[in-house]
């Protein structure tokens, strides 16, 4: 049945539905980071049809988990839609994909692969990957604290001599 199914759908030029050929997988289920730091995962897209999978492309998502955490994707990640080669039966693609930790909080990342034809079938998603970002708290915030202590030192000090040269 899915064979005469995949032949009529390739038969009336539409792509297979990208939930009935491939398995979409990330090498993790969870990172912890710090804000301000570059963090990568792996995501495997099998095909497991006998046929090769044409015209698919992979979308990374980003979502707040907690409703505290503003999220912009495009924050995240510049390149988040990729567009597939083919995939060859049994096969399998791994993509990479680089994010930054732009706010702190819990969010949840995953790979929706749908058509890129935009026929209207559901996609196949990866699990989630949780993202723990923790808020790096810093005294010395970009190297200013020598400076901000140094200034004002720097100015009593020259006070001072100021103060003492004109009593002599």
């Amino acid at each position: 049945m899915k064979r005469v199914l995949l032949a009529v759908l390739v038969l009336l030029g539409t792509a297979a539905p990208a939930r009935a050929a491939v398995w979409v997988t990330n090498d993790r289920t969870q990172i912890t980071t710090k804000i301000g730091h570059k963090f990568v995962f792996h995501t495997r897209i099998t095909n497991r049809s006998g046929e090769p999978a044409r015209g698919l492309l992979a979308h990374l998502n980003v979502a707040d988990l907690t409703g505290h955490t503003y999220v912009d994707p495009e924050d995240w990640s510049s390149n988040r839609t990729r567009y597939l080669p083919p995939i060859p039966a049994h096969g399998a693609a791994t993509l990479t994909w680089k994010l930054n930790a732009v706010n702190a909080g819990k969010i949840g990342v995953y790979i929706a692969v749908l058509p890129s034809s935009g026929a209207p079938v559901p996609p196949t998603t990866s699990p989630t990957v949780r993202v723990r970002i923790r808020d790096r708290k810093t005294l010395n915030s970009g190297g200013i604290l020598p400076l901000a202590l140094g200034i004002p030192g720097a100015l009593g000090l020259l006070a001072l001599s100021v103060r003492s040269s004109r009593r002599r």
